[in-house]
């Protein structure tokens, strides 16, 4: 097989950066791709790998990308921004809402929609999505111990409005799996766990890198692979 192409966004650290370090390791040619430019240079300078300054909430910005880049079999939603989770739900402002879901919802169509025509040039043309536990719906009622917050009714408020774009991006996981099945997409969301990293505030969690295999495994699965699925870091199905 030829040597695959992937393209990560939000790849200048934390988990996009373990998984470029993770991809590169498994013979990949990686995309790193950010906002900042100087910091994408030398992010992929540091790895060997391609240099692309992507805004994902920026239209002109992505139909650059998308114009710079020619072959390509993975596509990593990997782009997401994290509320103030001090804010109950009751005290959300709509500007919060709105920046929340421009980015991690808004932004994985915009991005996905720009790149599933290179993606249809690939003979096993896979999409990631980096989602998270705190989306699904069966772990986020009744008691679970994935959930240190459910000890407190009010908890919950507190992180929902970040939870829900996570939900809706599994949403959209299901419903692209859907529609590209035919063409031999596989399209699904991983759950990375609590990983310290800048986006994650409050610096609990392990080591970003050990949520980048799952994604490097979902992005080269087999032509009889799953889709429409959400999993675990740890390769374990997440219930919706």
């Amino acid at each position: 097989m030829s040597q695959r192409n992937v393209l990560i966004t939000g790849a200048t650290s934390g988990i996009g950066l373990r998984t470029a370090e993770c991809f590169i390791a498994d013979g990949w040619n990686v995309w790193v791709t950010g906002r900042d430019a100087a910091r994408t240079r030398e992010v992929a300078a540091s790895l060997h790998a391609r240099s692309l300054t992507l805004d994902v909430t920026d239209t002109a910005s992505i139909a650059a990308a998308a114009a710079a880049v020619g072959e390509l079999d993975a596509l990593v939603n990997n782009a997401g921004i994290q509320p103030d989770f001090s804010t109950p739900l009751l005290e959300a402002d709509a500007e919060l809402v709105r920046n929340a879901y421009e980015t991690n919802v808004v932004g994985v169509v915009a991005v996905t929609n720009a790149f599933v025509p290179l993606l249809r040039r690939s003979r096993a043309p896979r999409i990631v999505n980096v989602s998270s536990g705190t989306a699904s719906f069966a772990w986020s009622t009744g008691p679970n111990p994935q959930f240190d917050w459910e000890a407190t009714a009010d908890s919950g408020g507190r992180y929902a409005v970040y939870r829900s774009t996570k939900a809706a991006l599994n949403a959209l996981t299901l419903y692209y799996a859907q529609t590209l099945s035919r063409e031999g997409f596989k399209v699904n969301s991983t759950a990375p766990g609590a990983r310290a990293t800048r986006l994650n505030t409050s610096q609990r969690g392990g080591d970003a890198a050990a949520a980048a295999p799952e994604i490097v495994r979902l992005a080269g699965l087999p032509d009889d692979g799953p889709t429409g699925a959400f999993f675990s870091y740890d390769g374990t199905v997440v219930p919706w």
